[in-house]
């Protein structure tokens, strides 16, 4: 099985996990807890990693939301809580979501063998939000350290596909408005913000093509039993949080 074989069969649902405790119950109680609504809990949580840095570099991470938006969820944030200690308490519930969820699945250490190796032969070179997260410590409890390495490898391949969006001159919010044509209002946008073209079409899949290709090298480090524990602990991973 190629590298590209292993990033088709698990990207979209490592995407799914990695996301999965964004605005869970649980997540958005906590956040509460220390004075965030979901939503910001969700910006100071997920860029917090970057520390207590301004707005537009936090937009510069991201992509695709407004930057007014982003601008007021992140500035009204940090007034309340430092955004490291933000980062923190949203990765502890990322955690906590694993090992209420993933208690008992086969295969997990073996999936965190796998994809330790692929984060750790990434260039983080441009990949901002990939670096500020790898850059955290992975539990010792299988549950939370796969969760974890999903959250991690979902922000390796979200990074790269910004930089592909860039590099193919597609603003984020048109490469937005064609992945999630129903979540532009959530984004900060009109949803007449732009008309789709045939040739923004086009750049999106090219920027799709050229995001594999920049996968292609981290995911070659894994053998061909890396590479199967990796497709079968997400296969896995995904179908106990989806249950």
């Amino acid at each position: 099985m190629s590298a590209r074989d292993i990033i088709t069969a698990t990207s979209a649902k490592t995407g799914d996990i990695g996301a999965s405790f964004y605005f869970a119950p649980e997540t958005v109680a906590r956040g509460k807890e220390l004075g965030l609504d979901g939503f910001r809990f969700y910006f100071l949580g997920r860029g917090g990693v970057l520390g207590d840095v301004d707005a537009a570099v936090i937009h510069a991470a991201f992509g695709y939301f407004s930057p007014g938006l982003l601008d007021k969820m992140w500035t009204s944030a940090k007034e309340r809580l430092d955004p490291r200690q933000a980062a923190r308490e949203y990765i502890a519930c990322a955690h906590n979501h694993g090992r209420a969820r993933l208690e008992g699945v086969a295969g997990l250490d073996a999936y965190v063998e796998a994809a330790g190796a692929v984060i750790a032969a990434a260039d983080d070179s441009a990949l901002t939000l990939f670096a500020g997260l790898r850059a955290e410590p992975v539990p010792g409890d299988a549950p939370a350290a796969a969760f974890h390495q999903a959250m991690v490898l979902r922000e390796l391949r979200g990074s790269a596909h910004l930089v592909a969006v860039t590099a193919v001159g597609l603003p984020s919010l048109v490469a937005h408005m064609i992945k999630r044509p129903n979540d532009v209002a959530t984004f900060g946008w009109p949803d007449d913000a732009h008309t789709l073209t045939d040739d923004d079409r086009e750049r999106h899949a090219r920027a799709e093509e050229i995001t594999d290709s920049m996968l292609e090298a981290p995911y070659s480090v894994l053998s061909a039993d890396q590479g199967a524990a990796l497709i079968a602990g997400v296969e896995a991973m995904h179908a106990a949080l989806s249950a």
